[in-house]
């Protein structure tokens, strides 16, 4: 890959892929809304606390160096937003966007994990179908996108990991707990609380926007 992003323009980018997919609604983000996206409790690993200069510093290497992401200027509004711009450079299917989306906000993960986590994004059917995906995205004729870390002591299945930070560093990756929902065939008591969790933090969002368009009016 001819660009190596950082952990903060993985995030950003990962969270901007996210809200297209997750909430097409409120997309294009605003940078306060790109900033709480970032800073979600739910979904993410590890967990952040950026301030707005940072997710500023890093949409604008995302805009002007790698050419990922792109300024939004919406007709009646004062407010910039954002979006990612993958589909300038790449033809991605709704479902490699979602496990590549995955891997940008929670780090290396096995196929059982991220067929679990897809869900919420894009309905994978099965493990099977992700490792297929998996292996499209490593073998992809504009070059890998992914990469197999080696087997970790005592797990069945073997981790995945992107590759827009570079070759990951697998002496420093944690171990990710085993996934109860993977021998599952609905979601579990943890998923339906990240699932309000992650409604919770739209809601908030809507929020945030609506205040900045008062406040846009007020001093209009």
């Amino acid at each position: 890959m001819e660009f190596e992003l950082n952990p903060i323009e993985e995030r950003v980018i990962g969270c901007l892929i996210e809200k297209e997919m997750a909430t097409p609604d409120h997309y294009p983000l605003t940078l306060n809304a790109l900033v709480n996206a970032c800073n979600q409790k739910n979904n993410r690993e590890p967990v952040m606390e950026l301030e707005q200069a940072a997710v500023e510093n890093a949409l604008y290497e995302l805009r002007t160096e790698h050419k990922l992401a792109v300024e939004v200027s919406a007709s009646g509004s004062r407010v910039l937003k954002y979006r990612h711009n993958f589909a300038d450079h790449w033809s991605f299917s709704l479902s490699q966007m979602a496990i590549l989306c995955e891997l940008l906000l929670r780090g290396p993960q096995t196929p059982g994990d991220l067929r679990a986590r897809c869900a919420r994004l894009h309905a994978l059917a099965d493990s099977s179908e992700v490792e297929m995906i998996l292996n499209q995205l490593k073998s992809n004729e504009e070059g890998s996108f992914v990469v197999q870390l080696p087997r970790e002591p005592g797990k069945r299945e073997r981790r995945w990991a992107h590759l827009f930070g570079g070759e990951p560093n697998v002496e420093l990756e944690q171990p990710t707990a085993p996934s109860a929902v993977e021998i599952q065939n609905g979601p579990s008591r943890i998923e339906r609380i990240q699932t309000l969790e992650y409604e919770v933090a739209d809601l908030r969002q809507e929020l945030d926007e609506l205040k900045q368009q008062f406040q846009a009016l007020k001093t209009a």
